[in-house]
């Protein structure tokens, strides 16, 4: 995502070799924390740029040709960090829990994502929206992208010795 939020304020976003993590594979295994770094570096510098908040930002996960503002965009590459922290903890099946601050941050920048049928597509970079039964903010940020906030990974059960 680095790499692809990168190209995008850099008026490259369509190129979708640039938003396809099999094209570093390999350097990721060699040196993960390089490339890690790096990517990281280089979305901070893009996204440094003068005048990137109205720039338009492609982004082909929204679909062919969709385009959004780059303060918007932006804010979606946050999302990533929020969202996807909480995808790893519970894949781990781990607790998640966010300052109040980030999770008000985040909410209405995840309301800005759009649904669609093109979230049920091959690719699409979220489920379509659930809905939300009770819960908080946080809540509601997980269903927006089609994720279930009760799910968490169980350890697989020890059969027989």
């Amino acid at each position: 995502q680095h790499r692809g939020f990168a190209a995008a304020a850099r008026g490259a976003g369509a190129a979708l070799d640039k938003w396809n993590a099999d094209a570093v594979v390999d350097a990721v295994r060699a040196d993960h924390g390089r490339v890690y770094a790096d990517a990281a570096l280089d979305v901070i510098d893009a996204f440094a740029a003068d005048g990137l908040s109205e720039t338009p930002f492609r982004l082909p996960e929204f679909g062919e040709g969709a385009a959004v503002p780059g303060a918007m965009a932006m804010g979606f590459h946050f999302v990533d960090y929020v969202v996807h922290g909480w995808d790893v903890a519970a894949s781990l099946g781990q607790r998640y829990e966010l300052p109040a601050d980030v999770i008000a941050a985040a909410l209405p920048l995840v309301l800005a994502v759009p649904d669609g049928e093109f979230r049920g597509d091959q690719g699409a970079p979220f489920g379509p929206a659930l809905e939300v039964a009770g819960g908080d903010d946080f809540d509601r940020i997980l269903c927006h992208l089609g994720r279930r906030p009760d799910w968490a990974q169980r350890p697989p059960a020890v059969t027989g010795a």
